[in-house]
């Protein structure tokens, strides 16, 4: 593999924007930037976007709805903002406006440098989509610090965004050709789909025991030495992906039955084999799980054998 060439999580990610913080409770700032004409404005209905022309869509403040305004930041000078509405007052057909997921292989493969912009954006769209009211007091929330705060109006007391780390592992065992990648297949994917296995951290754990707690939990697998790989933002709805590369102390496989349908262990020879008689689908180009079986693989998964 290219030293050059970013893995696919890393080049969804390679584009962070300026956020400028510091520019969010300056309302006379944001003022003069809805009135810009430059300025772009990203409409979200709810927590989906609307595709124009099968690329995401930004408009001037001027062709923008009334909404929620969430200052996402700065981009090659450019300020870019994004307006929630509620889905009754989106423009367009509802057919029309898809969630994010729909989304992710538009901005992979035609304009990876906006992924960090809608990310942010859809981000925040699910948070105040979920965030009705105080868990304190119950009372109303109102939105502060352009999108980045919702404030209670009974005891006062503010909201921030909240991101719930998911660890995400591959987990090999054997050296050379005989080294071998655990993956699972969930009982909802359709038939030949497998991935890496993910689970969320609980309270009070460590990242690396969580992998260790997951695998053992969904394969019965025991792993030992675990080494950080990478990280990417995942809105869907509101989790940083963790990923991990971890080594097996333990190759017997007992499926929990509830989340994971199946599991096995695959040499890169049997992984090849089953790419390219189509028997095996892996997810592949934009997330954090492809760029973990294609770094233990070695090379792309989009070459010959996996069109």
């Amino acid at each position: 593999m290219s030293s050059e060439r970013l893995l696919p999580h890393a080049a969804l990610s390679a584009h962070a924007h300026n956020r400028i913080g510091l520019r969010r409770t300056d309302q006379d700032w944001l003022d003069e930037r809805m009135s810009d004409p430059a300025t772009r404005v990203l409409v979200v209905s709810g927590n989906r976007l609307r595709p124009v022309d099968g690329a995401v869509d930004w408009v001037s403040p001027d062709q923008a709805p009334d909404g929620t305004l969430v200052l996402l930041g700065d981009r090659d000078d450019t300020v870019h903002v994004a307006v929630i509405v509620r889905p009754e007052d989106a423009p367009g057909d509802p057919a029309e406006w898809v969630p994010l997921r729909d989304v992710l292989t538009l901005l992979a493969d035609g304009t990876p440098d906006q992924a960090p912009l809608v990310m942010h954006a859809i981000g925040l769209a699910e948070w105040h989509h979920a965030t009705r009211f105080c868990p304190r007091c119950g009372g109303t929330l109102v939105s502060r610090a352009a999108g980045h705060e919702l404030r209670c109006t009974q005891c006062d007391r503010p909201q921030f965004p909240r991101t719930d780390p998911a660890v995400i592992m591959a987990i090999t065992h054997g050296d050379g050709d005989d080294e071998a990648i655990l993956l699972g297949r969930n009982r909802a994917w359709p038939p030949g789909r497998w991935s890496t296995l993910a689970g969320f951290c609980e309270p009070g754990e460590t990242l690396e025991d969580a992998v260790r707690r997951e695998v053992d939990e969904e394969v019965g697998v025991r792993v030992g030495e675990v080494s950080y790989f990478g990280s990417q933002p995942w809105p869907l709805p509101a989790s940083l992906m963790l990923g991990f590369i971890g080594r097996a102390t333990s190759t017997e496989i007992d499926v929990d039955g509830a989340e994971i349908e199946e599991a096995r262990w695959w040499t890169r020879a049997d992984f090849e084999a089953a790419g390219r008689s189509g028997e095996l689908v892996v997810p592949r180009g934009i997330s954090i799980s492809s760029s973990l079986i294609e770094s233990w693989f070695g090379r792309p998964l989009d070459g010959p054998g996996w069109d």
